[in-house]
């Protein structure tokens, strides 16, 4: 594709929803020469009332992209990525659950598919740029560009965003991260968008009916096998009938009984069981986190102070971060935390800078780390945290 000599070149990944259509107007008004792109994801066949397509790439959805391509006057272009969706993030999730994890698949998206394949089809055609509709902020420092929250509080997507490096973070614009979801409607409605009262799906999008319980009953036999429910002395309570159903601290809906309130503890994936316990053992002060990206490109020497996102929705906890290389960090919290789990980003902020995160590892991937990290974990481990009583267990939403 020929470029306007003149004119910075963006590809913006166009959903037909209301944030991607306003990220595309503001950078046809700001001047760029834009590209809307459009991918066509895999959707599980033969499930919904109507014809299977995936959330985020519905019949309607494109034809709401491509109108609104048409209306502010940019080409428009839909590439199939099926095949590669379905091999890594679906296949992603499926395994992971196997594995006892509750895995967040948006941030793999952002990893191998969004931020990576689309990417580079949008460099393919000499852009300078991928754009997305994503509340974010990138900021170009003399020490490099830093990733930042969303200016909506309620719709910061920085937590999805922590796997881009410094490369990538040169590469990207987040068009509507310096406005708040009511003005990015205000917004739709002054460039007359068709889709600027649009509502917004919330579940996952390659999900035929949005029930992930019979999605992991149809394609993972081994996530959705029944097996013992446990105390943490292996007494048997009852059954359960599938790890991946069953979330970390949920008491309600376990099917058992005893003299006091017991939570889901962890998932002991060798035994298919399901540990559960009082609530005095559920508060949990340390966490790693495997597969570590630090944006600035620089793990920290020393320890950091950093609020700390364990799951997408959850607000920031006060904690130490430790570089433990490989990858890893360590996480400790200045109180207990309820809900630490695997699978799940730990994502680490410096007031609205995010610095990076990872992934929560389980009692499996701590098995992996290398002696060096082991030895570490005990030393700040045992430099702070004190015994836990049940009085100090936070709960943390």
């Amino acid at each position: 594709m020929k470029q306007n000599s003149n004119k910075k070149r963006v590809v913006v990944a166009m959903s037909g929803g209301v944030d991607s259509s306003v990220a595309a107007a503001l950078l046809v008004e700001q001047g760029y020469d834009v590209v809307g792109m459009m991918m066509r994801l895999w959707s599980e066949p033969g499930i919904g009332p109507a014809a299977p397509a995936n959330r985020c790439c519905t019949p309607d959805q494109m034809a709401d992209a491509r109108r609104v391509a048409g209306l502010l006057g940019i080409p428009f272009y839909v590439v199939d990525v099926q095949d590669h969706f379905r091999q890594t993030i679906v296949q992603f999730f499926i395994d992971e659950h196997a594995n006892g994890r509750t895995p967040n698949p948006c941030i793999e998206c952002n990893r191998q598919i969004r931020f990576t394949y689309l990417l580079e089809r949008a460099l393919a055609l000499d852009a300078n740029y991928l754009a997305t509709g994503h509340y974010a902020q990138v900021v170009h420092t003399p020490d490099g560009y830093q990733l930042r929250k969303g200016l909506d509080p309620n719709k910061d997507q920085s937590y999805v965003l922590h796997v881009l490096d410094q490369e990538k973070l040169g590469q990207v614009l987040f068009p509507i991260g310096g406005y708040t979801k009511p003005e990015v409607r205000e917004l739709a409605q002054k460039f007359g968008l068709p889709v600027a009262s649009k509502s917004e799906s919330q579940d996952l999008c390659f999900l035929g009916d949005g029930d992930y319980r019979r999605f992991l009953q149809e394609y993972s036999q081994k996530a959705s096998q029944p097996g013992p429910i446990l105390t943490s002395s292996g007494e048997e309570l009852g059954q359960h009938e599938g790890l991946p159903f069953y979330t970390i601290g949920q008491r309600k809906g376990l099917g058992i009984s005893a003299s006091v309130p017991l939570f889901v503890l962890r998932k002991d994936v060798a035994r298919n069981a399901l540990i559960v316990g009082p609530k005095s053992e559920l508060g949990q002060q340390i966490l790693i986190a495997r597969d570590v990206n630090w944006l600035s490109g620089r793990p920290p020497q020393e320890p950091i102070p950093a609020q700390i996102k364990i799951r997408y929705k959850a607000k920031g906890i006060q904690g130490m971060v430790v570089d433990l290389g490989n990858g890893r960090s360590q996480v400790t919290f200045h109180e207990p935390v309820f809900g630490v789990t695997a699978g799940q980003g730990a994502v680490f902020y410096d007031g609205d800078v995010c610095l990076g995160g990872g992934i929560i590892a389980d009692g499996v991937n701590l098995l992996e780390d290398t002696a060096t990290s082991a030895d570490s974990v005990q030393a700040v481990t045992a430099q702070t945290t004190p015994s836990l009583q049940l009085a100090d267990i936070q709960v943390h939403s």
